[in-house]
């Protein structure tokens, strides 16, 4: 089951009729749609996409193209507090991140996962945690907005979803991002379909990079 639009606080009414008008009742169905469709639609404004952006950042997910927060800066945190919002979901679970690989579906999908636990481990020197059902972190960092809006996050990490492989908390930077390859970036993460589309050792490079400037650089 998804994450209703209308559970996310902050989202005014009229923005949460248009998407339910739009067919776009929850946050999955919102993830990787363009910013600049939903604008479009009549009684949805910046504020509310930015609140639904934020919840679907909170959870792995985004829009396309969304810009950055207007005058919205958070301060970051090294390391976990326990201080989050009401309606944040995704945290550490107990799960195994090796046995999460092993059990996907998708037999392309489990080489890859093993692929990317062990580049992870080797930059950052981390053990794997699992966020939610399907994120691996490694680290944590504590973020705080001006608006009072606060949560746990993990530093870097990776989601070896079906359709592609989403990293977090990577540096967007053209002097990493013309050197790794096939790839799409969008306001907090990096898809790729697979990894012998991109260059490992840029990726490696991007992840120490990320790791060695702390909490809220990347």
């Amino acid at each position: 089951m998804g994450t209703a639009v209308d559970t996310i606080p902050g989202v005014p009414a009229a923005t949460l009729r248009a998407l339910a008008g739009a067919g776009y009742p929850d946050l999955e169905a919102l993830d990787g749609v363009d910013y600049s469709t939903l604008r479009e639609l009549h009684g949805v404004g910046k504020r509310g996409l930015e609140r639904l952006q934020a919840a679907l950042l909170d959870r792995g997910m985004s829009l396309a193209h969304a810009p950055a927060p207007e005058a919205r800066a958070a301060t970051f945190t090294l390391g976990h507090t326990g201080d989050s919002a009401g309606d944040i979901r995704t945290h550490v679970t107990g799960q195994s991140p090796a046995e999460y690989i092993e059990g996907l579906d998708a037999p392309r999908r489990v080489e890859h996962g093993r692929l990317l636990l062990e580049i992870f481990h080797r930059a950052t020197g981390e053990e794997p945690v699992m966020w939610g059902p399907s994120m691996i972190g490694y680290g944590q960092m504590h973020y705080r907005y001006a608006t009072g809006r606060e949560g746990d996050t993990f530093r870097v990490g990776f989601s070896p979803r079906k359709a592609k492989l989403t990293l977090y908390g990577l540096p967007l930077e053209a002097r990493f991002l013309e050197r790794l390859g096939k790839h799409t970036a969008r306001v907090a993460c990096l898809y790729v379909n697979k990894p012998e589309d991109i260059n490992l050792e840029v990726l490696e490079e991007m992840i120490r990079e990320a790791w060695r400037s702390g909490a809220g650089q990347c």
